[in-house]
């Protein structure tokens, strides 16, 4: 083969799988951009036309776009971190040896492959006011008087659907920091406990260091997902009561698919974009100094 063409032949066997991600990724970024600049309403199509900055300056002064940001950021940070705790104490659990650890390992992973709309389902009926078993238990125990309506209260609905995609998503935190585990060499706790090393020292100085390039990841992809997940809000709450549930991605879709402003629906997605874009980037650039540092 000819060295010129030996050279293309690299770029012609992604080429496929580059022309598909342009078609399904691209061209929807692009529609979505020139779609912000319009009034589009499904239901007006004779209104339709270039209103350049209009919706940005709509989104701007609007109070429930201000609301669904500061849900957004309460919402990845909150969710990501009772997930990294959580995921973190099942990893180290499960690292452990046990006679029933295999079997652990394999419910550990129920509800990270339980689809999203049976696990909001599940959470809703188990949070319901009058017959949920989460207040069951919390009466029975004495921690409440009577019967609390977790779901239609405007101050515990955002964190009650944020324990629900905790609960979903720790598996992954989990799976993720379990692989990183065994990747340390033994040899190296071992020398540290004949140097005298306890258990929370070979922790912070051996088993947390190894572990970054795995948390880094793990919590990237995580503020990505979290960041897009509407699913679990809209099935327990659909946004309510009031606006107490509602995110950026959640505005974004009511708005497109209940109100039918695509345009407006279309500034919404693309500011989200920018906000994860920003808090991405933040992170990346604070656990690169941190690394840098050490």
């Amino acid at each position: 083969m000819p060295k010129k063409k030996r050279d293309l032949f690299p770029y012609a066997l992604i080429a496929p799988a580059v022309f598909a991600a342009a078609i399904v990724v691209l061209i929807p970024i692009v529609q979505t951009g020139v779609m912000s600049f319009m009034k589009y309403l499904i239901y007006k199509p004779k209104d339709r036309g270039f209103i350049g900055l209009a919706n940005y300056a709509t989104a701007f002064s609007d109070p429930v776009f201000w609301l669904s940001v500061r849900h957004t950021i309460v919402w990845i940070a909150g969710v990501i971190s009772l997930q990294l705790a959580l995921g973190f104490a099942a990893a180290l659990l499960l690292s452990r040896s046990f006679w029933w650890r295999g079997i652990a390992r394999s419910l550990i992973l129920i509800p990270w492959v339980t689809p999203s709309v049976i696990t909001a389902l599940m959470w809703r009926w188990m949070y319901d006011g009058n017959r949920g078993v989460i207040n069951d238990l919390l009466v029975r125990i004495g921690f409440l008087s009577r019967y609390f309506p977790f779901l239609s209260n405007d101050k515990t609905a955002l964190p009650a659907v944020m324990i629900a995609l905790m609960w979903q998503g720790f598996p992954f935190f989990c799976i993720m920091i379990m692989a990183g585990l065994q990747s340390i060499p033994a040899s190296l706790h071992e020398a540290a406990m004949v140097d005298g090393a306890g258990a929370v020292t070979r922790f912070f100085k051996i088993t947390l260091p190894l572990l970054v390039p795995v948390l880094f990841t793990s919590i990237l992809l995580r503020i990505i997902w979290v960041a897009n997940s509407i699913d679990i809000i809209f099935v327990m709450t659909g946004g309510g009561p009031g606006y107490s549930t509602y995110t950026l991605p959640l505005y974004s879709y009511l708005k497109a698919y209940k109100a039918l402003d695509f345009g407006y629906a279309s500034t919404l997605a693309l500011l989200l974009a920018a906000l994860l874009a920003a808090v991405v980037a933040g992170y990346v650039k604070k656990v690169l100094s941190t690394e840098d540092s050490l």
